[in-house]
């Protein structure tokens, strides 16, 4: 039993300690990147909530034109009754004769007891009331329809953000992994340089300095494949959070730099159209909201017309508990009812016509006037911030497809120089320090040459949002 035991416990602790499945990490493009990003971001479900809260408001909105209907039930008890304040007209009126009391006179103000209403009373009734004409409410109709598009164009302004952030996100992961494996590629070939030179060392063609710069190069350029890596682990999480995907789930990107092609500058040649422009289109909707608000303040002093009816029931009783019961009453015509519950009815309109405010009405409506001056005032600055925007982006793309054009031309002449440098010195007619001076400025030019590209390509992310042109319809 013991033997098993113990069989048992070696078990446990054996698959206890065996490292747990690596999960396969997902691969993602570009366009799955954004579309991942669109269903997933934050940012993006709070605007579409928004969007949703702007359509229940304008719902919300258009139920204040409808008939408004209130129930109420209402129980009191008057422990003690209100007197009646009555003149005394002599012996013959309402209070009869009062002549024994004690220097009463016609004319005097009588406190009488309350015999018109019992103590206890019970109402239950129903009110109604419909808009008939209210300045304001139209206004507010138009208004609500203005700002659920308010929310549509934050939504898309929002969306436009989000394929930004992940298109330079993944253009940043992708530059430092094909960075990666160009260090691979270097490392290799250094390698093979330091074994040659090692072995040209042991058979005394080459001195024990050939093989230390060598070395020292092979372990510069593993240093630095190690800080690229860090910084492509980095650069995944920066896509991950920008997707927003899961932090603890690995994921790969699929595709090269050069499958991506960045349009040169013949493609934006079309005029520009501020309405392409989500950051104006919001901009032109808050105009549209200003402007209703200056016709709400002057609809606010047209006259408005309500129509009402009030339906119920009602009694009265020396007590709370005789109005919970049934018992006989004089109805309406005189007769004897079954119960003492009585209906009654009203219905009728109000004109509300406002006559004079104080001036607040009017310094209202010139507050909104110069509220709309400022939005128009920037209406012209964004104008010219676009143009700015436009033409910055315009010369940044222009220098950055400049810039790639002459590294790719220095990278691929680096390169020739190396590949000769190395084969003159295997063939002894070349120097090693003229090989690891070749395989330096190599990596420089390479390393400018992604810089550029990386450039180009958050510069053709940059000249899409200011053209207008960055959306999911143009991603897809």
């Amino acid at each position: 039993m013991k033997r098993v035991l113990s069989l048992f416990v070696v078990v446990w602790l054996a698959l206890s300690a065996a490292p747990a499945k690596a999960q396969t990490a997902q691969s993602f493009t570009l366009e799955q990147c954004i579309n991942y990003a669109l269903e997933s971001s934050v940012n993006i479900k709070n605007a579409q909530l928004d969007e949703e809260i702007a359509k229940a408001r304008v719902r919300e909105t258009v139920g204040i034109g409808l008939p408004q209907i209130d129930g109420s039930v209402g129980l009191q008890h008057n422990e003690r009754l209100r007197r009646l304040f009555l003149t005394y007209t002599g012996p013959g009126g309402f209070l009869g004769d009062l002549s024994a009391v004690p220097g009463i006179q016609v004319g005097d103000v009588v406190a009488a007891e309350n015999f018109l209403q019992l103590k206890s009373a019970g109402d239950a009734g129903i009110n109604v009331s419909q808009i008939l004409f209210n300045g304001s409410y139209l206004v507010g109709l138009q208004a609500s329809n203005t700002y659920k598009e308010l929310s549509e164009k934050a939504l898309g302004q929002t969306r436009e953000q989000t394929i930004s952030n992940v298109s330079k996100a993944f253009y940043l992961a992708l530059t430092n992994q094909e960075r990666v494996k160009l260090f691979d590629t270097n490392i290799a070939r250094v390698d093979s340089l330091l074994r040659t030179t090692k072995a040209l060392n042991e058979n005394g063609f080459a001195e024990k300095i050939d093989v230390d710069r060598v070395q020292v190069t092979y372990n510069n350029l593993v240093t630095e494949r190690s800080k690229f890596v860090n910084m492509q682990l980095v650069a995944l999480e920066l896509l991950k959070f920008q997707m927003n995907y899961p932090m603890g789930e690995p994921i790969s990107l699929s595709g090269t730099l050069m499958d991506i092609r960045v349009p040169d500058l013949e493609s934006y040649r079309d005029d520009l159209d501020y309405n392409t422009r989500w950051d104006y289109q919001l901009l032109k909707t808050n105009k549209r909201l200003q402007e209703l608000d200056v016709k709400n303040k002057y609809a606010t002093g047209m006259p408005s017309l309500v129509a009402f009816a009030n339906l119920g029931y009602n009694t009265q009783s020396p007590n709370v508990s005789g109005i919970f019961r049934t018992r006989s009453g004089v109805s309406d015509n005189g007769q004897l009812g079954p119960d003492k519950w009585y209906g009654y009815s009203l219905f009728g309109v109000t004109l509300n016509v406002p006559l004079f405010s104080g001036l607040q009405r009017n310094y209202r409506v010139q507050q909104s006037k110069l509220n709309l001056l400022k939005l128009e005032n920037s209406a012209k600055q964004l104008e010219s911030a676009i143009d700015l925007e436009v033409k910055q982006a315009r010369i940044t793309l222009d220098n950055a497809l400049r810039t790639v054009v002459a590294q790719k031309e220095n990278m691929d002449l680096a390169a020739n120089v190396a590949r000769i440098t190395k084969i003159k010195y295997e063939q002894g007619v070349g120097s090693n320090l003229e090989v690891i001076d070749a395989e330096a400025s190599l990596r420089e030019a390479q390393i400018n040459y992604y810089n550029a590209l990386y450039d180009a390509l958050v510069a053709k992310v940059d000249i899409d949002k200011a053209y207008g042109k960055l959306n999911p319809i143009t991603q897809k």
